[in-house]
């Protein structure tokens, strides 16, 4: 009996193994070679103008939600800090000292050392990747980022944006492909923690916040729906 179940769970890990083997094999893509400079970052700025880079710059404060809501956002860029929640945990997040954050659980302050770097580091980590799904867009001229031109095979022009430093994983890339008013449609993914290189994220579900900036609601990625909740952003 015991032989048995073995041989099915070598089997399953087998087709397992397989599986990702063939994903790798038909969805990898190598990342893109492109043209840096002054037409790239004219490009670039197309984008910014088009999501309305003027109106999020004033925009204090931010909210959203991710992962169905497991984790929840109340950003104040004018200040530098964000609350950021999940489970029974709130950290009032210092953005420019995290050392300087307060961490709650069950909305009582933690004051053992341990548990609270633990919780800190875990939400600078969800901040960086999960704001990065609602503002990237505006973060095209960060320190640290390259810009190129693509020529795609259609002959239309994409933005490839790489991240040498900055966030929680720097060398990451992302190809941004425009719509001809320079909204973003999509991106494509070179990143440090999917090893499928050139996966495509869709950037089309915007919705135009009450500062006037333009923010998403969703992103599909596979077969994925990554919601991003009752996204606000205000003065």
């Amino acid at each position: 009996m015991i032989r048995k179940a073995i041989k099915l769970l070598a089997a399953f890990v087998l087709v397992l193994m397989v599986s990702a083997i063939a994903v790798y094999m038909i969805y990898n893509e190598s990342a893109p070679k492109g043209r840096q400079g002054p037409e790239a970052n004219a490009l670039a700025h197309k984008m910014l103008r088009a999501v309305n880079q003027e109106a999020f710059n004033t925009t204090r404060f931010i909210e959203w939600t991710f992962r169905n809501g497991d984790h929840s956002y109340k950003w104040d860029k004018t200040m530098g800090k964000a609350d950021v929640s999940w489970n029974d945990i709130k950290v009032e997040l210092d953005l420019v000292n995290p050392d300087k954050s307060r961490v709650y659980e069950n909305e009582v302050e933690v004051s053992n050392k341990t548990s609270r770097k633990k919780a800190i580091d875990k939400s600078v980590k969800l901040f960086n990747n999960d704001s990065f799904w609602l503002v990237a867009p505006f973060k095209v001229f960060d320190q640290g980022t390259r810009r190129s031109i693509v020529k795609l095979e259609d002959g239309s022009e994409s933005l490839l944006v790489t991240y040498s430093s900055g966030g929680s994983t720097p060398g990451d890339s992302y190809l941004w492909k425009l719509q001809p008013n320079g909204f973003p449609e999509s991106f494509k993914m070179w990143v440090d923690i999917i090893p499928v290189g050139g996966l495509e994220a869709s950037w089309d579900d915007w919705q135009l916040t009450e500062s006037g900036a333009f923010l998403p609601k969703s992103h599909v990625l596979g077969p994925m729906k990554l919601d991003m909740g009752n996204v606000r952003a205000y003065n």
